[in-house]
């Protein structure tokens, strides 16, 4: 488990998160601490829900039956799955610009000819490099679960040890980790943006919640291969908070060191590796980038929503299939237009965690504060109308109901981001904790439901609360 999280955290997109936050101004030490408290945060219901996980080795859109119905299931899933296709385009990019970027390194601009293609938004040299990074994961993926198991295992210390080299070669260009951690926060006395700190910093928190949210989700996909609960806890407390606060020390240092050595701050690390010089050092950096992009993306972004697809219609689609066609989606999305700023990054963090946070919160407020951490396993696996968690037609209206009276709070503040339509100024700040927010009241409220499921003949009200 913790090497499955190191896969996880060294990304580049983790590396471009950490960056963006002393762009936004931060001081390296604000943003190690906003990056640590932010997935402190998220610890808690990644080790709730992955109890499930190890308890009845259900994947998670089987678990979503429980508080969803048998057939209501299919709509976290779905939601889930098509966060995972957006992710997966991203980190796609990313790898394949990686590839690109030291290519024209190498070659010394040689790439950097060709006009940008009208449809596309990127030349076609970049649009080669991409779709060469997807059939190399494509490649990976046709192995199945246990391919994706072998690379974040074998991965874990080699990305360990590139991250090291990377913070050495900045502390020696920079002269120290005096001169590195020397950028100030632009938020003290006398600064440009003094006194805005907590303006910056809840959208930032907002996004670290955003950016794991993901896996909050699914982590009974992989919680459900631990050999105890003591695995899995432990793992992913060592894993994920450690382990991601020290990738982001390492992201903001040298993001700080750039500014010392090129006078502003590079938060982009394939922007930032192209000035590596040596035909070794290239590759290393190349070797880096490409099996960072890779540990995460195969394993945050292709088995949720594999299993989904699996679940929805298990005679169509083996897991293999699924994760091919979740790679399909992925090239659809234009992913390079979803991060081709800072701004449209966190946009993007903060706006799935409208939806992914009140789905939280009803799985974890059903599973502990309704079933009590007891499920019926045969009834989870079942699709007859007598079933236990069958509700209306295979759907649970309390789990609907809860959802949208969890997204709606935070809704008009995606409007507002995304058009510009005019709301009061409230509607804006409930969307800066979109999770938080999203979480706790569509928990309560499904939990409250579910203490009176008035839609429910009395003998079918919390069925399937026997193991």
């Amino acid at each position: 488990m913790a090497s499955l999280w190191i896969g996880l955290v060294v990304s580049i997109s983790s590396w471009f998160l950490a960056g963006g936050l002393v762009e936004l101004g931060m001081s390296a030490w604000q943003g190690v601490a906003c990056v640590f408290v932010g997935n402190a945060i998220v610890l808690l219901p990644m080790v709730l829900l992955g109890h499930a996980g190890v308890k009845y080795g259900c994947p998670f859109p089987v678990l979503a039956r429980s508080s969803f119905g048998v057939r209501g299931a299919i709509l976290p899933a779905v939601l889930r799955g098509l966060v995972a296709a957006g992710w997966f385009g991203i980190n796609s990019w990313l790898g394949g610009l990686a590839i690109h970027q030291m290519l024209q390194t190498l070659t010394g601009g040689g790439l950097g000819g060709g006009a940008v293609v009208g449809w596309l938004g990127i030349t076609a040299s970049q649009a080669w490099c991409f779709l060469a990074f997807w059939a190399l994961q494509v490649a990976i993926l046709l192995k199945g679960m246990e391919g994706i198991r072998l690379l974040e295992k074998y991965s874990a210390p080699i990305l360990i040890a590139l991250t090291a080299a990377l913070v050495g070669w900045a502390v020696n260009a920079a002269g120290g980790f005096g001169p590195m951690l020397s950028t100030p926060s632009q938020f003290g006395p006398g600064m440009p943006r003094a006194g805005q700190f907590y303006q910056v910093f809840w959208p930032a928190l907002g996004a670290q919640l955003g950016y794991w949210a993901t896996l909050a989700l699914n982590i009974p996909d992989f919680s459900r291969y631990a050999k105890s609960q003591r695995a899995q806890l432990v793992g992913q407390a060592f894993g994920l908070p450690v382990f991601m606060a020290a990738f982001t020390f390492a992201g903001l240092a040298v993001t700080s060191a750039t500014v010392v050595l090129f006078g502003t701050a590079v938060s982009d690390p394939i922007a930032l590796l192209s000035r590596v010089e040596g035909v070794w050092g290239i590759a290393a950096a190349l070797v880096g980038l490409v099996l960072a992009t890779i540990t995460t993306n195969l394993a945050a972004n292709c088995v949720a929503p594999a299993n989904a697809f699996v679940a929805a219609a298990p005679g169509r689609f083996t897991f293999e299939g699924g994760a091919l066609l979740t790679s399909v989606l992925g090239l659809l999305v234009k992913p390079w237009r979803l991060i081709a700023n800072t701004s449209n990054f966190f946009n993007w963090l903060v706006g799935y965690s409208v939806v992914l946070g009140p789905i939280a919160g009803i799985m974890l407020f059903d599973y502990y504060c309704v079933r009590h951490r007891q499920l019926d396993l045969d009834a989870l696996y079942s699709d007859s109308p007598t079933a236990a968690y069958w509700y209306r037609r295979g759907w649970n209206p309390a789990a609907l109901l809860a959802l949208a009276a969890g997204a709606a709070p935070t809704l008009p503040g995606l409007l507002h981001t995304l058009l510009g339509t005019p709301v009061p100024r409230i509607f804006v700040q409930l969307y800066t904790a979109a999770w938080f927010v999203g979480f706790f009241a569509a928990g309560l409220v499904y939990w409250a439901l579910m203490s009176r499921p008035f839609w429910l003949r009395p003998q079918e009200a919390l069925v399937g609360t026997a193991a």
